[in-house]
């Protein structure tokens, strides 16, 4: 039974460039719901072809977290290695890539988790959540401005580690909980 009322999908009236910078395009757009009210919602629209975020798993109970400077809130951050789809690339190849630039090992096993939406309101993009085993050392250079930080943490205390005052990134947050489901689902089914 569907718990929700299906609503008709607001029309786009309008569209337009605000702003360009050089990571973003500020679009405006014109909506008209089915009620008749009309908003004009800004929004980043995406460029490039994606982008990936990996719970790699380092064993069968430890998680790769890096410790990595994020210049939006100015702190050093526990997170998930993550990064931009390049141009004709696969996501599952820049999952692998992204980890072996970020953490220094490969996976010989990835599985798409879920799509995340970043933010609805503001942003047209989101991210693609990868579960990454089977992990193998194997390291290409990237293009971060320091050495990132490994860090080995395990996933059975992963109640601790949301609760620090460095680990603050919502899509990492989601992306490790669905992960240590996805593995505890699959674990009762053998």
């Amino acid at each position: 039974e569907n718990l929700f009322i299906m609503s008709e999908k607001p029309k786009i009236l309008h569209q337009s460039i605000v702003s360009r910078s050089r990571l973003f395009t500020v679009e405006a757009v014109d909506f008209q719901f089915s009620n008749g009210v009309e908003r004009t919602y800004e929004r980043l629209v995406p460029g490039g072809s994606g982008a990936v975020m990996m719970v790699a798993m380092l064993d069968d109970e430890h998680v790769a977290l890096i410790r990595e400077f994020g210049g939006g809130v100015e702190e050093y951050t526990l997170t998930l290695p993550k990064g931009a789809v390049d141009l004709g690339e696969t996501k599952d190849h820049a999952a692998n890539r992204e980890l072996q630039e970020e953490i220094g090992f490969a996976a010989n096993k990835i599985t798409f988790l879920k799509h995340m939406s970043l933010s609805p309101s503001y942003m047209k993009s989101g991210i693609d959540i990868y579960l990454a085993e089977d992990l193998y050392p194997s390291q290409l250079e990237g293009d971060e401005p320091e050495p990132l930080e490994l860090i080995k943490w395990p996933l059975a205390n992963l109640h601790e580690l949301v609760m620090r005052d460095d680990c603050t990134e919502g899509r990492a947050i989601a992306a490790l909980y669905l992960a240590k489901d996805y593995l505890r689902m699959r674990a009762n089914e053998t």
